[in-house]
């Protein structure tokens, strides 16, 4: 079985350093050819469990929360911020660039733990790359940013189960999504609206209508 040891060499060899189209501010190792990446993980690499590449795209919910955090400043400035699910860490990186006093991005893949710390560099900016689960651990952040969480039924019904009473607590918890099927608009209030530019590739229109959410504590 082949083994992927330089995880960092990897990913500068598929991808190139990209402006992100809605914050054009932070730079990303992006896959130029969505489908030649996504194919070459699924088929050839795929034999070495390798997950999909999100860490390669510019997610559209991702894209709207980094735009909105860039934005609104005052909603991470000063305060201990973690970007959950954070693949390329594009949100994190806002939330850096934005003052925030400490960023921490996490995720399942290992591979987006390099990917951020690549990402990071090239911004000029400092995060805390984590590979792990954040869900159901409260370690006192105050602002939780989550884009592109709601995929998947059972992956929204797990993260909303563990974002809810974190909103409760007082806690800022903002969701960036393009009207995913399975987002629920209980407790959410809407922030922002924006005409996000995605990879058709990967998503069914070039521009996606992407909100960002504010999880009520109610």
């Amino acid at each position: 079985m082949t083994v992927i040891l330089d995880r960092a060499a990897f990913i500068r060899t598929h991808t190139r350093l990209m402006a992100v189209p809605h914050a054009p501010e932070i730079v990303l190792h992006l896959a130029d050819e969505a489908t030649a990446l996504w194919q070459k993980t699924e088929d050839e690499l795929g034999e070495i469990g390798l997950p999909p590449p999100f860490w390669a795209f510019a997610w559209a919910g991702g894209q709207a929360l980094a735009r909105y955090v860039l934005d609104h400043p005052e909603t991470v400035a000063g305060r201990r911020v973690l970007d959950v699910a954070t693949g390329s860490g594009l949100v994190a990186i806002a939330a850096a660039k934005a003052g925030a006093a400490a960023v921490t991005a996490i995720d399942i893949d290992a591979f987006c733990e390099v990917a951020v710390g690549l990402n990071a560099e090239a911004n000029g900016v400092a995060i805390t790359a984590m590979t792990g689960d954040a869900i159901g651990r409260d370690a006192g952040f105050d602002v939780i940013l989550a884009g592109d969480v709601c995929y998947e039924r059972s992956m929204t019904a797990t993260m909303m189960a563990w974002l809810q009473p974190l909103a409760k607590a007082g806690r800022t918890v903002l969701i960036g999504d393009p009207g995913r099927t399975y987002l629920p608009r209980d407790h959410l209030e809407k922030r922002a609206e924006y005409m996000v530019p995605v990879t058709r590739e990967l998503e069914d229109l070039e521009i996606k209508k992407t909100a960002v959410w504010a999880l009520a504590g109610a």
